[in-house]
């Protein structure tokens, strides 16, 4: 294992974006803040439920015997895993591949074409979290496997990359133009039906076209004004805005409209 392992996606239109591996000491440093944070969830749960099993047992523990304990032992188990996944399956799905403590780290969790992750995927992942961290079997996969996938990643098609988002080279500029553009956007377009994903898609090239040749920025970003137009149903885009402006204006316009 490389200590900067990269990877590339290529989208469809043939562009290629490079990211770097998070490596198994990110990954290990936003588990251990993790960790401490399900400590806490767990323990307030642990005191809840001890208090609601002391007053279950004392009504019904002579009509159920010694049944009872042990299917209050038994939900209790089955809560702290729903707990302990559902943890994981939450923050990643409502922060796009991030928990607490990948946030902290700066790293995320992608799908394996540089998608955003999903629902489905983060559910994967956490299921099979309990494996992976039997006797370390998901930090020896980290370590020996080319892309650093735990199980988890192998089965729900996923990498863990450095977050870049938040970092200078990810700045980009809004024209005066496009700021004048999207209030129009607002009024014409039916921008509910731009899912998240694709929000994502736009705010990825824009952030990132600075560093792509003329050609290819050129192609994706016509290539990109064409879908959104048809996901939004515009009728057509004003001869006068660049394809870049029309996709920075869907950019302000997407944050600022009221679903």
């Amino acid at each position: 294992m490389h200590l900067f392992n990269r990877v590339t996606f290529r989208t469809p239109e043939s562009v290629e974006l490079e990211f770097t591996l998070a490596g198994i000491g990110n990954r290990a440093w936003a588990l251990l803040i993790d960790y401490h944070i399900l400590a806490v969830i767990l323990v307030g749960f642990f005191l809840i439920w001890g208090t609601v099993a002391i007053q279950l047992t004392a009504f019904w523990s002579r009509i159920f015997g010694t049944a009872l304990g042990l299917w209050l032992l038994a939900i209790a188990f089955i809560v702290t895993f729903a707990i302990y996944t559902g943890y994981f399956v939450f923050f990643e799905t409502l922060w796009q591949g991030q928990t607490p403590g990948k946030r902290f780290a700066k790293i995320r969790v992608v799908r394996d074409d540089g998608r955003p992750l999903g629902l489905q995927q983060a559910t994967l992942r956490g299921l099979l979290r309990p494996i992976d961290e039997f006797l370390y079997i998901g930090a020896f996969l980290i370590m020996l496997s080319r892309h650093e996938k735990r199980l988890g990643d192998l089965a729900a098609g996923t990498i863990v990359i450095q977050d870049q988002i938040s970092t200078a080279s990810a700045t980009f500029t809004i024209s005066e133009q496009a700021k004048l553009f999207h209030e129009q956007l607002i009024q014409t377009s039916d921008l509910s039906k731009l899912l998240p994903d694709d929000f994502a898609v736009i705010r990825e090239y824009l952030q990132r076209r600075s560093a792509m040749s003329s050609k290819a920025r050129a192609l994706l970003s016509l290539k990109l004004s064409q879908q959104v137009q048809i996901i939004i149903n515009l009728e057509q885009i004003p001869a006068d805005v660049a394809s870049d402006v029309f996709l920075e204006a869907i950019y302000l316009a997407y944050q600022h409209k009221e679903f």
